[in-house]
């Protein structure tokens, strides 16, 4: 091998070999860099104490309020609507026997006369026919005065068949006026109660016959909210009262305009039968004077077909400590936090929940500090801080 050649491999291998060792030198000549630890920083939280208190329970429902008493107006009478009643309309209000249509009552009119007619020719006919019975009661009388060994008249002799006749045609022809003035009556619709129009079906100049549909009214004294409720929300109400029909007191609330109003009503009764699909059980709320129209109220009327919800007064639940439902983590845990601001997991028990609420019998005790705020992933001894 000759020089070149040796240079050649040579002098990159040297080149390589500097290069190891600068490198080498720097990062042996590198200053030592001081670890510090860095604290975790503590999280942000909401805290609450808990107290116990006495607690009555309530059970949340809702539903649509619906009349109590509704009825489908007809007509009974055929003929022309002649009247119609400014109250008869869409939304308008009536009172008790207030006429809200009549129809044209000529042909009953003329029915009553010949039906009083017939009534005056009866009675004619009847005191005729009594005259005649007196007559040929004396006529006999007479007769056996002449004659003492003759036998008993017979009714025929005494006109008593004709008389029965008679007073059988009167009582007829007062059957047939007694009738001609119903119908004459049933030319006229009256309100049957204190109520308010749903829907108009007929109007002014149009022909009925009985049957035909006139409208649909409700009344106004009272409404309706099915309110459906649990097997397992039962618990908490007093079962008794319902099985013994005494009232319990309901709140119900709605929105209107952007305010929340509130009205009184009361649990009347229960349907008895669970819903199959939906396995609940149906109370009915029964709110007297809705429409505010006998009654001064701090609220605004309650109409019919208002979606509400319902708060129903339950049983007496005991000493238990409320906390907002959303500081319940999974269910079961309530995160607590020590003199030292750690917190720790507690499991709870928690006796019943509303939409704001939760309400525990044990696994807090009085005076403890919980977390309120979720915290998502928390770990046992994490620090947090609080305002206050």
């Amino acid at each position: 091998m000759n020089s070149k050649m040796v240079k050649k491999i040579l002098v990159p291998l040297v080149v390589l070999a500097a290069s190891i060792l600068a490198t080498t030198a720097l990062l042996n000549s590198k200053p030592d860099v001081a670890k510090v630890d860095v604290a975790q920083p503590a999280l942000l939280v909401d805290i609450a104490q808990a107290r116990k208190e006495l607690i009555s329970f309530r059970v949340e429902s809702q539903g649509s309020v619906s009349p109590r008493t509704q009825t489908t107006i007809v007509a009974e009478a055929s003929g022309q609507i002649t009247e119609v009643s400014p109250a008869f309309v869409r939304g308008g209000f009536f009172r008790k026997g207030d006429i809200l249509v009549r129809i044209d009552p000529r042909n009953y009119e003329s029915a009553v006369k010949r039906a009083r007619a017939n009534v005056a020719r009866a009675s004619t006919q009847l005191a005729q026919d009594r005259a005649l019975a007196a007559n040929a009661q004396a006529d006999y009388k007479k007769f056996l005065q002449s004659k003492p060994k003759s036998g008993p008249a017979s009714d025929l002799t005494l006109r008593k068949p004709q008389l029965q006749q008679a007073l059988a045609e009167l009582q007829f022809a007062e059957a047939e006026l007694e009738k001609a003035l119903g119908d004459l009556d049933r030319t006229v619709i009256r309100a049957p109660y204190d109520g308010l129009v749903r829907q108009k079906n007929a109007d002014f100049g149009q022909f009925v016959s009985p049957g035909t549909n006139i409208g649909t009214t409700f009344a106004v004294d009272k409404a309706e909210v099915r309110l459906p409720v649990s097997q397992k929300d039962l618990q908490y109400l007093e079962v008794e009262k319902l099985q013994s029909g005494e009232p319990i007191d309901v709140v119900l609330q709605a929105e209107l305009g952007g305010e929340v109003f509130s009205w009184s009503a009361y649990i009347s009764r229960s349907e008895a039968v669970f819903d199959q699909t939906s396995r609940v059980l149906f109370l009915v709320a029964e709110v007297n004077d809705p429409y505010n129209l006998d009654s001064a109220s701090g609220s605004p009327p309650l109409l019919i077909g208002t979606f509400v919800t319902a708060s129903v007064a339950g049983r007496f639940g005991g000493e238990l400590i409320k906390i907002p439902r959303r500081s319940i983590y999974q269910g079961d845990t309530v995160w607590l936090v020590d003199e030292d601001s750690l917190i720790y997991p507690s499991t709870v028990n928690v006796v019943q929940s509303d939409e704001r609420f939760s309400y525990v019998s044990s696994g807090l005790e009085d005076g403890d500090q919980y977390c309120i705020t979720p915290i998502n992933d928390p770990i046992k001894g994490m620090r947090v801080r609080f305002n206050g």
